[in-house]
């Protein structure tokens, strides 16, 4: 039976620091990045492929508020915001990926899926927002969205002063469809889905799916989804080539190849950067103690010479 993985590409796969995100721009990157991603279809891969959101959603709800302003168009709430991501950047990943598969002569159906996840309203992310969204406001602007619309807000974590709108990031619980995301991959299909983490969703006490304004961390959300279809290796495609200990210090050092345990050690150490490589240091934890065989955490272009990056792999010990 072919293997299957999940590769969970990076904002970086998209979109670069230094650039402005012009649809040139990000089909450039994208293009880039799944062309490292073809040898593991020429060794009899299956594939799911999960995609932040970060820049787009940014974007996205900045056009939102625009909209409002100077044309009075109603503002759409962040769940609508994340699907629409999802369905352009889903699209913009299966044109591009159908284009590098043609120069290679590969065929494979590819299918883009939005993707809802489940979230419990209870979840304590949810007494302590922490994930910024979108635009920079002033103070007064500010306070006059937090008395209108109930949003909270905390400083910019950039050098630039202002208030930014600050959301939940609670855990995900489950994948919807995700009997069907690893049936369709099992069969061969390149399944393109759960983009930005997934629309985070709970069941109410009539069983009605609705919706709270959070943003679900994407490797999180990669590593679950990998774990329930059974997935045998995990990949998160970032912008370093190894995971690093004590990353930018003296001290850095490389680790290549490291076992659950050990790996673990390290993270209650605090040897990862919290806001960084840490989240997922525990997504690819969290695969493995779930039964996967191996998470390999690298930049996208060292798989393709075959140079894999830092890998993490079984032996998990309760």
């Amino acid at each position: 039976m072919n293997k299957l993985a999940v590769i969970a590409l990076g904002g970086n796969a998209l979109l670069r620091d230094n650039e402005i995100g012009t649809i040139e721009e990000q089909e450039a990157n994208t293009t880039e990045t799944l062309e490292n991603i073809v040898f593991l279809l020429e060794e009899g891969y299956n594939l799911v492929i999960t995609h932040g959101n970060g820049p787009q959603i940014g974007n996205i709800l900045m056009r939102n508020d625009a909209g409002e302003q100077q044309y009075h168009i109603a503002p759409m709430p962040l769940d609508i915001c994340v699907a629409d991501s999802q369905g352009g950047i889903g699209y913009m990943i299966e044109r591009m990926l159908r284009n590098v598969l043609s120069q290679h002569h590969i065929y494979r159906h590819i299918i883009s899926m939005i993707g809802m996840v489940t979230v419990s309203p209870d979840d304590p992310a949810f007494e302590n927002p922490t994930k910024r969204i979108g635009k920079i406001y002033s103070e007064d602007e500010a306070s006059l969205l937090q008395a209108t619309k109930g949003w909270q807000f905390k400083p910019s974590d950039k050098n630039h002063g202002g208030w930014r709108r600050v959301v939940s990031s609670p855990k995900p619980i489950d994948i919807l469809n995700k009997d069907v995301i690893g049936k369709l991959a099992r069969e061969g299909n390149i399944v393109i889905t759960a983009g930005g983490g997934g629309i985070p969703v709970y069941f109410d006490e009539n069983n009605n799916l609705q919706t709270v304004d959070a943003v679900i961390d994407k490797d999180m959300t990669s590593s679950l989804l990998a774990a329930e279809i059974g997935a045998d290796e995990f990949y998160i495609l970032t912008d370093v080539p190894y995971i690093y200990k004590d990353f930018g210090l003296p001290t850095q050092e490389k680790l290549e190849f490291l076992n659950y345990k050990d790996t673990v050690k390290h993270l209650e150490n605090g040897v990862f950067g919290e806001g960084s490589m840490a989240p997922k240091i525990i997504a690819a934890l969290s695969f493995i103690k779930r039964g996967g065989q191996k998470t390999i955490i690298t930049e996208a272009k060292k798989l393709a010479d075959k140079s894999f990056g830092s890998k993490i792999t079984m032996n998990y010990e309760s």
